[in-house]
């Protein structure tokens, strides 16, 4: 009988669960990576806002929210373009000028 619950025991062991051969992909939504100019802006303006506003939070909320000066969302204008990444760095680098900003 022993041996007949050691079987037993090695079959359970041996069957998959199936949890390791799904995809995550079910669950998010598949894109393409960012190019590296555009990946590279997004880091250095993600760095420059968390060093310059004062924080993870109120940098991630400038970034992310409208801004209407800039005409969308301060991470995006960034990303998308050299250009976009300097109005955006001049605007943090504003802000950080303005007297009782923190």
């Amino acid at each position: 009988m022993t041996s007949q619950t050691d079987h037993a025991q090695l079959s359970a062991l041996a069957t998959p669960t199936g949890d390791k051969g799904r995809s995550a992909r079910f669950f998010r939504k598949s894109r393409t990576p960012l190019p590296p100019g555009d990946a590279r802006r997004q880091g250095d303006i993600s760095q420059l806002a968390f060093l310059t506003i004062g924080g993870r939070d109120p940098a991630i909320a400038f970034l992310n929210s409208d801004n209407a000066e800039l005409g969308g969302r301060p991470l995006a204008i960034a990303t998308a373009s050299p250009e976009g990444y300097e109005r955006v760095a001049a605007a943090i680098r504003l802000m950080a000028r303005i007297p009782g900003f923190e």
